[in-house]
């Protein structure tokens, strides 16, 4: 009698071990037929990780495009308040992007994206015979666009603060 306890307990656990088995076996992988590019690593059938100045579901959106266009706002300074608009342009490389009209003085600053939503720039422009260095930020959240540089010519060096609508 004890032989067939020992059959049967054999049977029901080799039975829930095959039942396991198959169904572990028949879980899909999610990350089967995805491609991520631009250095993107597939977690549950999404691409994650891009490298910097990609997005999107396969890593193949440039960031910088969505900042392409022209904002019109304010700008407050340490010295000053002004209202104009700015320009981001798409440069030849995919994480640059040309930031025309800074300070409201028509200088021209080359911006390297840093994320997704963010981008750094610095330079020196001649405006007037006088050279004017400059450094900042710029964050895109919609499309709004804020800009936080500091400029400086051979007398006076002020921070902004631009804030732009496209």
């Amino acid at each position: 009698m004890k032989s067939i306890k020992y059959i049967a307990l054999s049977a029901i656990l080799t039975f829930s071990a095959i039942c396991a088995v198959v169904y572990t076996s028949c879980k899909k992988d999610a990350c089967k037929d995805v491609t991520c590019l631009h250095g993107g690593v597939c977690s549950d059938g999404n691409c994650i990780n891009c490298n910097v100045g990609y997005e999107g579901t396969n890593c193949a959106t440039l960031s910088k495009d969505k900042f392409v266009g022209t904002y019109t706002g304010s700008e407050i300074c340490t010295v000053g308040t002004d209202n104009y608009s700015v320009t981001l342009s798409s440069a030849s490389d995919d994480l640059v992007l040309t930031y025309t009209n800074l300070y409201n003085e028509s200088i021209t600053a080359t911006c390297t994206i840093t994320s997704t939503s963010t981008f750094s720039f610095s330079g020196t422009q001649v405006v007037g015979g006088t050279p004017v260095t400059f450094t900042g930020t710029g964050t895109l959240s919609s499309s709004n666009l804020t800009v936080t540089y500091t400029i400086t010519n051979s007398s006076t060096t002020n921070t902004c603060t631009f804030t732009g609508h496209k």
